[in-house]
């Protein structure tokens, strides 16, 4: 089976085509473990499946996180997947994607760069005291889509040079906290300059901080505009590059778009023969 490989500054995803094979859903969660296995097989932070349309959209996306579990949405992955479809003709300049948490749109800047619109918030929380070994974290919480993907926002001063195991066990307690019932994606952030941040996002279904996430730069973006500690547009710097995101309000006060722009890779593109692929 033809598959590709891309990623959006940093964080790297699998791309199956599945308009014409129809891979049964149950194999899936164990085809994303087994592919996403950086030791025993391509590698990546997760598993992108592209189907046929069954609300109006150019194409379905399917989002599987590298540990199997679903995902409700992906934001670079989402960028990733509108350059795919431009490339393979599945839509123009201007993409509709399908994803679990709803309808994303996606638009080609250039070549590399995409932006995509993700999905509104259901859930804006920007005071949640959560307690780990006897300290009070002051966390934003943030569900983008519905059903809302989950994250948490959380000021760590001197981010860029905090030690990697202290941060590492941080971002897997909150995690798992009991403030967070669906679980969390962990974003800390730290502010760099005038709307500018470095972020550092523990992904829920990775067990591990990626390269940079999307939808956790968005929540990011959200969470400082309405704590007034930036403006609308924000420039995030992660460890596999740099994201923009911005927040566009009405007369209300109320989201009425969160955008996501960032460069895209295409890394390979090739045939799986790994022996353990099977469905």
């Amino acid at each position: 089976m033809d598959f590709w490989k891309m990623n959006g500054a940093g964080n790297d995803f699998i791309l199956l085509n599945d308009f014409s094979v129809s891979i049964p859903d149950e194999s899936l969660p164990q085809i994303a473990k087994t592919l996403c296995e950086r030791h025993l097989s391509i590698g990546a932070d997760g598993l992108m499946v592209v189907r046929k349309p069954e609300q109006g959209g150019d194409y379905r996306m399917l989002f599987f996180n590298s540990d199997g579990s679903v995902g409700e949405m992906c934001g670079n992955g989402a960028r990733c997947i509108c350059r795919y479809g431009y490339e393979t003709g599945l839509s123009g300049d201007t993409q509709r994607v399908e994803t679990t948490a709803g309808l994303v749109t996606g638009y080609r800047i250039d070549a590399v760069n995409y932006r995509i619109r993700l999905n509104s918030p259901t859930v804006i929380d920007l005071h949640r005291t959560v307690s780990v070994d006897g300290k009070a974290y002051d966390c934003a919480y943030i569900e983008l889509g519905s059903p809302g993907l989950p994250h948490a926002v959380v000021h760590i001063p001197g981010l860029e040079t905090a030690d990697d195991g202290e941060l590492f066990r941080l971002g897997r307690t909150l995690r798992y906290h009991s403030a967070f019932p669906k679980g969390a994606n962990v974003n800390f952030y730290d502010l760099t300059g005038k709307d500018a941040v470095w972020l550092r996002t523990y992904e829920r279904g990775v067990e591990d901080f990626t390269y940079a996430c999307g939808t956790g730069t968005g929540s990011t973006a959200l969470a400082l505009y309405f704590l007034h500690l930036t403006g609308a547009r924000i420039e995030a710097n992660m460890r596999g590059g740099t994201l923009f995101a911005q927040v566009d309000t009405d007369e209300n006060g109320t989201v009425r778009d969160l955008w996501l722009t960032g460069p895209t890779n295409i890394v390979a593109k090739g045939e799986i023969t790994d022996q353990a692929f099977t469905f």
